[in-house]
């Protein structure tokens, strides 16, 4: 039997104490198996952006606990936390947070040399990253030079890179127009259909349809957890299938 990638068990967050105190996640349970493809939606203050940096381990909860593919993220200490966020997790968000004047295969290259990978090894995966989201003919280019849907296929191409048990995107085309939201969607998934998990937080309608499970959140609390039937499986993209990540 397989273990969850995600198991939060009475997971609450509070800001502030007393009177003031804001709270941010109410108790919140969630289970994530592998291959699941989750969309968490809510409104602005639902709390799902809180859930998010929980997930991806960038804050812990003020109770509750939480397993990562295992791991009980409230037992690490802070020092091993980013190793297992490089090593359990993958980061795609709205702003791309691509490294300026420096190639995509070099910005793709980051997590492996974070982590210790040799260069050629390095340069080789990211490539191959790179490839799998269409991108083979732009390894040299730098983020000034690619259009938004490109610099988010980097960015995605970056979070895939170190194969993580987690796909975590934040609002991934928020900044993006419907073209390139077409484009960036269809790598979400295939990637998906591939068996990958992917948790994305959106408020987009037409973003949570492409996924297999809608989370509905408000006042920090799960109010709706919903199975869906996700949309066609896009066809092959020929670019995307010369090399493996």
């Amino acid at each position: 039997m397989t273990r969850p990638v995600i198991e939060l068990t009475g997971v609450t967050k509070t800001y502030g104490a007393g009177e003031t105190a804001v709270h941010a996640l109410a108790g919140v349970d969630l289970v994530v198996e592998p291959g699941d493809y989750v969309a968490i939606m809510g409104v602005s203050g639902s709390g799902k952006s809180t859930l998010m940096n929980i997930v991806g381990c960038l804050d812990v909860g003020t109770s509750g606990q939480y397993l990562l593919d295992g791991i009980d993220v409230r037992r690490v200490a802070e020092s091993r936390l980013a190793v297992v966020r490089n090593r359990k997790l993958g980061f795609v968000f709205q702003s791309f947070n691509l490294v300026a004047r420096t190639s995509a295969l070099r910005n793709v290259e980051l997590p492996l040399a974070y982590a210790g990978v040799s260069r050629g090894e390095r340069r080789e995966r990211a490539a191959a990253a790179l490839t799998r989201v269409g991108l083979a003919d732009r390894l040299e280019h730098e983020p000034a030079e690619l259009s938004g849907g490109q610099q988010q296929r980097v960015a995605l191409a970056r979070a895939i890179v170190t194969r993580p048990s987690l796909l975590l995107a934040d609002e991934p085309t928020g900044a993006l127009d419907s073209h390139s939201t077409a484009e960036v969607l269809a790598q979400f998934d295939e990637l998906a259909v591939e068996g990958r998990t992917v948790l994305v937080i959106t408020h987009e309608h037409d973003v949570a349809r492409h996924a297999k499970r809608v989370v509905r959140m408000a006042d920090g609390m799960i109010v709706a957890d919903e199975r869906q039937a996700p949309l066609d499986a896009p066809p092959p993209l020929l670019s995307a299938r010369a090399v493996p990540a």
